[in-house]
């Protein structure tokens, strides 16, 4: 049995959940870790959800306002014992149509270029690489890329 809640930043399994994902970019990053880190602060995510198989939190994900109309994707990260099933998929399209159905229009995200899985899991739901924005505008590791919510049927 699988369910999603959405909640915010304060709620305790997204945060146990955030802890790994960390642990995870630690040895991913490596020496640029550092730098990744200081955007990745979860204190004030008004947006997070937290993907439930059995009782047990095995996913989560979250956003954030960016610029007009859109909403920034952070935060992803599924158990390693449950990838492979499409959990990251339903974690993205609930953060979707939450965004959706607060009248945000697209939606954007920045991945890195270690993490392959991540960048076929973005570009199988829809999103297109853009120029690296913001903070990660010359970083060589930064795959940042978008996606039109208004075309989707909701």
């Amino acid at each position: 049995m699988t369910s999603i809640k959405r909640t915010d930043s304060a709620d305790a399994d997204f945060q146990s959940l955030v802890k790994l994902l960390d642990e995870e970019l630690r040895i991913r990053d490596g020496s640029e870790n550092a730098f990744y880190a200081q955007f990745n602060k979860i204190d004030m995510l008004k947006n997070a959800v937290v993907l439930y198989m059995y009782g047990k939190p095995v996913a989560c994900g979250a956003f954030k306002p960016f610029g007009k109309g859109a909403v920034e994707i952070k935060r992803m990260y599924v158990l390693p014992e449950y990838r492979g099933r499409n959990i990251a998929g339903q974690i993205l399209r609930e953060l979707e149509d939450w965004a959706g159905e607060l009248q945000y229009s697209g939606c954007v995200l920045e991945t890195g270029k270690r993490q392959p899985e991540a960048i076929r899991l973005y570009e199988k739901s829809g999103y297109e690489r853009i120029p690296n924005y913001g903070q990660y505008a010359n970083v060589e590791n930064s795959v940042c890329m978008s996606k039109n919510l208004n075309n989707e049927i909701r």
